[in-house]
């Protein structure tokens, strides 16, 4: 099972990104529990449950730096979601991307 976490300003703008991201992991079956959530939540989230990776929405791509410094301990992948696979709602590449950020 592969969590994949992502973080926007309110959790709500990548709730269709979610669906999208969880449908490709159905045909390729695999196993994801892929969930958005809004940026004050992370350091609740991340003490409750584990997280193989994190991935930024666009407009919150400024946190990036202090989420890799706050979290360096856990050794989890953080990166932002490419802007022009966001606007398209793509899970498939986004979803591959963060399968890839695992490795």
């Amino acid at each position: 099972m592969k969590n994949i976490m992502l973080v926007c300003v309110a959790g709500m703008s990548t709730s269709l990104l979610v669906s999208k991201m969880k449908q490709a992991a159905e045909e390729q079956n695999l196993e994801a529990d892929i969930f958005a959530i809004p940026e004050g939540e992370v350091d609740k989230v991340l003490a409750e449950k584990s997280v193989d990776v994190l991935l930024l929405g666009p407009q919150v791509r400024y946190l990036k730096g202090s989420f890799e410094a706050k979290y360096k301990e856990k050794n989890l992948p953080i990166d932002v979601i490419n802007m022009t696979d966001y606007g398209m709602m793509n899970g498939a590449n986004v979803l591959k991307h963060a399968l890839g950020l695992m490795k």
